[in-house]
């Protein structure tokens, strides 16, 4: 597995998204970035101090309603839903947001606006391939969690040319040496499956997401034979070609969709994230919708998308423990852990007078934001899920994502202020519960 970088594609912008995982998870995983970020926090080496949000040890990840079975049928709370109107603005109908406020577990609320919103949601679309992976390994090793365990920790991968080409930037870190190197992933750079699964959705690496959509087609080929050498994987991609690998990869990639009873027309990774990868496997359009998204994380907190084992290592690898940008960047939500994912795709045309900047294109500008937020504890636990995309052109949609959040928490803090300060155990203004 060789060769080089080369640049991303032109339109498709996807910066770090923050480091996840718990930090005390190095000995569970062996994701080697962690054990620098735990050093970090014990002034051993040099390294940014965390927020009270991102300090959670690995015991207290987990799926926060394991056993419900709660659909994911709700009818729309009247009052959160004109308030994320009223924030929207004269921008409304540029936004698709869905909320499920899980605070009261016995009352869900749910909200949302321009649900029906299908767009390519960039990044976010790495949570599919994870979901995948995680399915495919629960199909081959059914009853043996340790198996699936040992295969993430103890398969090493070596990138080849499928990590071409790529600019995102990912924490290599060797805690033998204490080498730290913070650069784009090249051929020849090596990891286990934990690590490349952390990398994907921690640094939003598009070399490493190909990776993994690559594994994932060796892994669902040769089952309980994979990890195979590296002269039979170059044989069957050979023999297969880009069609055929094309063919294994989607079905794949929709099996763990459909497996976890969502809705393929609303939820597609179609597609390999670097040139090199589009180049070998045959792929189609991809995209999401922010229902079906809010739908995917309330089976995360039951502890059923795909199963126990995978909705926690999935949550795990969703938990922001570094640099917080877009939505979970706003000081807000300093105090509560966040579970995150974003995606940008961005164009411009020009236009006299305008400059084309990050986040703010004049042809297309969109921005999704996938959140998990809970905490901070005590009396104010508050919990939901939120997923918001928008395509509003010039302006800052990072900044504007950022502030949404803001709006949104304390939207959310106020119901249920009032709810505790009347006594009721319902919050205010009634709740809207399960058809």
């Amino acid at each position: 597995m060789r060769r080089g970088l080369l640049a991303t594609l032109l339109l498709v912008l996807s910066l770090p998204q923050g480091w996840t995982y718990p930090i005390d998870g190095y000995d569970y995983t062996g994701i080697r970035r962690l054990d620098f970020y735990d050093l970090a926090q014990k002034g051993e080496v040099d390294g940014r101090k965390l927020l009270p949000g991102q300090t959670r040890p690995m015991a207290q990840i987990k799926p926060r309603l394991p056993g419900s079975t709660m659909p994911f049928e709700f009818e729309p709370d009247a009052d959160y839903g004109r308030q994320l109107v009223a924030m929207l603005g004269d921008d409304a109908a540029e936004y698709g947001v869905s909320l499920l406020d899980l605070s009261d577990p016995s009352a869900p609320i749910y909200a949302e606006h321009n649900a029906g919103i299908r767009n390519n949601v960039g990044s976010v679309g790495k949570m599919l391939v994870g979901i995948a992976f995680f399915h495919k390994l629960a199909e081959i090793y059914p009853d043996d969690v340790e198996a699936r365990h040992r295969l993430l920790k103890d398969t090493w991968i070596v990138a080849d040319e499928f990590v071409i080409s790529d600019h995102h930037k990912a924490v290599f870190w060797n805690p033998e040496t204490r080498e730290f190197a913070f650069r784009a992933i090249h051929v020849g750079d090596e990891g286990n499956l934990y690590d490349w699964l952390d990398w994907m959705l921690s640094a939003s690496s598009n070399a490493a997401a190909s990776t993994v959509e690559e594994q994932l087609i060796l892994l669902t080929h040769f089952g309980r034979e994979y990890p195979v050498s590296e002269a039979r994987k170059e044989a069957f991609f050979k023999a297969e070609g880009a069609a055929g690998l094309g063919k294994i990869f989607l079905a794949a990639m929709n099996d763990g969709v459909v497996a976890n009873g969502l809705n393929p027309d609303l939820l597609r990774q179609g597609s390999f994230f670097t040139r090199t990868g589009k180049d070998r496997v045959a792929g189609t359009s991809s995209y999401g919708n922010p229902k079906e998204l809010v739908h995917l994380l309330l089976l995360m907190e039951q502890g059923r998308l795909v199963d126990a084992f995978s909705s926690t290592e999935l949550k795990r690898l969703l938990y922001m423990t570094q640099r917080r940008i877009r939505y979970a960047s706003h000081p807000a939500l300093n105090e509560y852990a966040v579970y995150f994912k974003s995606g940008s795709l961005y164009s411009c045309k020009p236009e006299e007078g305008f400059r084309c900047r990050q986040y703010m294109g004049n042809k297309r500008n969109l921005l999704a934001s996938l959140a998990v937020v809970e905490g901070p504890g005590a009396s104010l636990d508050y919990h939901y899920l939120v997923v918001v995309s928008s395509n509003v052109l010039y302006v800052n949609s990072a900044m504007a994502h950022q502030t949404l959040a803001m709006r949104i928490h304390r939207m959310i803090e106020a119901r249920h202020r009032a709810a505790r300060e009347s006594g009721s155990a319902e919050p205010a203004q009634g709740s809207a519960g399960t058809r």
